[in-house]
């Protein structure tokens, strides 16, 4: 699926006089094979060549340039003759820093430009492709007539013919002057000595068929190609025709270097498992997270961004309340850098206030609604925090944190605040009372009313510098084994995983795709997932603020999503439900898992039910964090996390040498790639004992990679059970224990004994609802499948496993609530 180019464009400033600054849309491979330049031609930019970029941008550095005077770049006084349009191109390369000898490919009058490099650099082209190219450039009669118009009038026509021009009429004027006519270039075809290729359309009228039949006689060995019915434009026409043409040729017998690699070659054997379309590697744009946001809007405004409670809101709308947001944060006296902390559960001011605080150049901190309120102040402390968005009910504890924590202000909100007219209104008499969300009268000091505070503020963009490798967000981790820490992710971190995630189902859809967003936005895999790919898509959003499963299944039967991504517990409660099939499921095309282990019987007995893909996917707060997945329609692993995401690298290693383990061998496994963070706060220890040399993150995660790329998590390091010489990993006793038909949930522990020189392995076992079964039963089980040292000793029913918000088993809390057992105590005291 195609990204938007805009995505890709910079500004590049040229040491010219006066300076100018041409606009450049640029994409590539992470180890390119080459460089290519696109150059567009008269009243042309450089957007005609999406599809070029697209396609070649897999394998290749590939820059498009935008001539002075046209697209988004600037239109300078002056002449605008030859030299003068090869002088930009060249300053741009230099400023580019553009290795030679590189492709150029130019486009009718572009290719003139192109011919003029080319013979002014001999050995920096190493190929030349020229479309639908001539040796003068002789106007039809209509279009000579339309440039003499005198400019006020072709001003004043220009709004409604911009669309297929990309120069304005006076800049048109100048080129057509300066450089179009007067140009004369057979002579020169004839000294071109690099392998060319000329590609033309035999309905192409612009010029005259005689002249761009002419060219290919001119220039000696060169490569002719007519792809049949195509017009001027011949590179949008008949863009596949085009591609492969240039393929042919790069890639042919003729090319003075030996052909590269195929990227599964060497060290990345996952790659040959990739679904078709999925590319091994994504070009990550120079933008801030926020620009989805902005793209989409421009692209689909009438388009439901989000849905909650069975009210919309538009794109447009969306975009211009984050403006607001964003405005009023700088208002506040929120600078560029400085961090806002959002307390709040999925509605839709959870995204206005997310999107808005990076428009204000701001960082967003994200907490849970369920943090205990010690550790809230602790985190407000520890980010140093100045504002804090929150909903009413909260107000108390903002109070407190105001006072304890150094907060400047706090921006309350209510569930009601964007519900539709009349459940707005019905909350705010009833419920917001029984819920004590109701606002505090008087408001105190220092507090803010979120909707009040939106009206009286603009709905432009705030005027900030942005920079796409600056801190975005500060993400506490989980805590599953230690006390959070905020992890630092950039734009540029967010944006690669974005587009490694929507790379990742090659079939998506913009504007089409409709995403059950219930995973929690304040929890990194719910951000990306459930907020920022859908944004990207311009996808619809339907917005739930807890799972609750007869909720849940209402939503999916009214809104009809295509992508679900959640985590087992949830896929475990829809299989429950007796009443799962009067939904109609069968919407959902795709759904990756993730923050905890896929038991098999849980994703087959999904997919039976939904005939949509269920793939188990792998990733961590400091990677954005996803960084493995299976692959959703061809060769997938079940009971594995599958294979490195695009632009990812992962290998095992030896976690007390470092050293790189071979196949099959179990070690912590560390991962590499654009999504990788830019450290911990405050916590530089910490930040070099995970990031090593390379760029490479140490997850933690005991892992094992099969020879051809599948990763196996066994269990985290701290959770690694040791009894005695060997090593018992959780998961292998969790899939035997969930292929009882009577277990709902299992989490395996090791339990260890004052008077116990080993640890001992423990099931804690959650039955489905009115099933019964032996202890004994099933340890037999397991005795039939698992060494006698992996065999729990014991096994425990409880009637719920402890876990984090996003569904993660606290396996910490278990080994607690054993340490206080009263057998416990006994054993510590005999």
């Amino acid at each position: 699926m195609s990204l938007d180019p805009e995505l890709f464009r910079r500004p590049v400033r040229l040491p010219s006089a006066p300076p100018i600054t041409v606009s450049v849309l640029e994409r590539g491979a992470e180890r390119p094979r080459r460089t290519m330049v696109f150059l567009h031609g008269f009243g042309g930019s450089a957007r005609q060549w999406a599809y070029q970029l697209e396609k070649f941008s897999a394998r290749d550095r590939v820059i498009a340039l935008d001539l002075r005077g046209h697209g988004a770049s600037s239109a300078p006084d002056g002449r605008y003759d030859m030299p003068a349009l090869v002088g930009d191109v060249e300053h741009a390369l230099k400023a580019l820093s553009v290795r030679r000898p590189l492709i150029l490919v130019g486009h009718s009058f572009g290719a003139a430009v192109a011919v003029e490099y080319a013979l002014r650099h001999p050995r920096g082209v190493d190929r030349l492709i020229l479309i639908a190219a001539s040796g003068e450039y002789p106007l039809a009669l209509p279009y000579r007539v339309a440039l003499a118009i005198p400019l006020p009038i072709l001003n004043t026509v220009y709004p409604w013919i911009r669309k297929g021009l990309g120069a304005r009429p006076a800049v048109l004027r100048r080129i057509y002057r300066d450089a179009l006519g007067p140009w004369k270039g057979w002579e020169k075809l004839t000294k071109i000595h690099v392998p060319t290729l000329v590609i033309r359309g035999h309905r192409d009228r612009v010029f005259g068929r005689q002249y761009m039949e002419e060219v290919s006689r001119r220039i000696a060995g060169c490569t002719d190609v007519n792809v049949g019915a195509s017009g001027h434009m011949v590179m949008l026409e008949r863009h596949e025709a085009v591609n492969r043409a240039i393929e042919r040729f790069l890639d042919g017998t003729g090319d003075r270097r030996p052909a590269a690699r195929r990227p599964e070659a060497g060290p990345y054997p996952w790659r040959v498992h990739y679904d078709s379309g999925v590319l091994p590697s994504v070009t990550v744009p120079p933008i801030r997270l926020d620009h989805f946001l902005e793209v989409s809007a421009a692209r689909h405004p009438g388009r439901a961004a989000l849905v909650f409670e069975d009210g919309a809101m538009s794109y447009r709308d969306l975009d211009r309340e984050a403006n607001r947001f964003g405005q009023a944060l700088q208002h506040l006296g929120v600078l560029p850098g400085d961090r806002v902390m959002l307390l709040l559960p999925n509605l839709p001011q959870a995204v206005v206030c997310f999107y808005g605080t990076l428009r204000a150049g701001a960082v967003a901190v994200f907490a849970t609604p369920l943090s205990e309120p010690e550790e809230l102040l602790r985190q407000v402390r520890d980010s140093g925090a100045e504002v804090l968005v929150t909903l009413t009910r909260f107000h108390d504890a903002a109070q407190q944190a105001m006072h304890r924590a150094g907060l400047r202000h706090v921006v309350l909100t209510g569930v009601g605040d964007y519900l539709p007219w009349a459940k707005g209104l019905a909350f705010r008499i009833g419920r917001a009372r029984r819920e004590g969300d109701a606002p505090p009268n008087p408001v105190p000091s220092g507090f803010h009313m979120l909707r009040p505070l939106l009206a009286s503020q603009p709905a432009r963009a705030p005027d900030i510098q942005r920079d796409p490798e600056s801190l975005s967000v500060l993400q506490y981790t989980g805590g599953t084994t230690d006390v959070p820490r905020g992890v630092m992710l950039s734009h540029r971190n967010l944006v690669a995983n974005t587009l490694q995630v929507r790379q990742w189902i090659p079939d998506l859809r913009e504007g089409e795709e409709v995403v059950l967003s219930v995973l929690p936005f304040s929890h990194i895999y719910g951000l990306t997932t459930a907020m920022s790919v859908p944004i990207s898509l311009a996808g619809t959003m339907v917005i739930l603020s807890n799972f609750v499963t007869p909720q849940v299944l209402r939503a999916i039967r009214r809104h009809r999503p295509t992508l679900f991504p959640g985590v087992p517990t949830m896929y475990t409660a829809l299989n429950d439900d007796p009443g799962i099939r009067r939904y109609r499921i069968d919407s959902i095309r795709a759904c990756i898992s993730g923050a905890a282990p896929l038991p098999v019987e849980v994703q087959e007995a999904f997919e039976r039910l939904t005939r949509g893909r269920l793939v188990e996917g792998y990733g961590l707060t400091e990677a954005s964090p996803v960084t493995h997945a299976n692959p959703l329609h061809g060769t997938r692993r079940p009971g594995s996390i599958g294979l490195p995401l695009p632009s990812t690298d992962a290998k095992i290693v030896d976690f007390t040498t470092g050293r790189d383990l071979r196949p099959g061998k179990v070690g912590e496994l560390a991962v590499r790639g654009p999504q990788v963070m830019m450290g911990y706060w405050n916590r530089e220890r910490e930040t070099r004992a995970a990031l090593r040399r390379g760029g490479w993150l140490l997850t933690g995660d005991l892992a094992r990679m099969d020879p051809d790329g599948f990763f196996h998590i066994l269990a985290r390091k701290k959770e690694m059970i040791l009894a005695g010489r060997y090593q018992v990993y959780p998961r292998d006793v969790e899939e035997i224990l969930h292929e009882h038909p009577k277990v709902r949930e299992a989490a395996v522990v090791g339990i260890a004994r004052r008077r116990w020189p080993l640890q001992r392995v423990k099931a804690y076992v959650v039955l489905r609802q009115g099933e019964s079964v032996t202890e004994q039963e099933l340890i037999r089980l397991c005795r039939g499948r698992l060494k006698a040292y992996a065999v729990p000793w014991t096994v425990e029913f409880v009637s719920e496993l402890p876990k984090s918000f996003v569904g993660k088993v606290l396996r910490r809390v278990l080994l607690e609530s054993d340490a206080d057992s009263p057998q416990a105590d006994l054993e510590a005291r005999a």
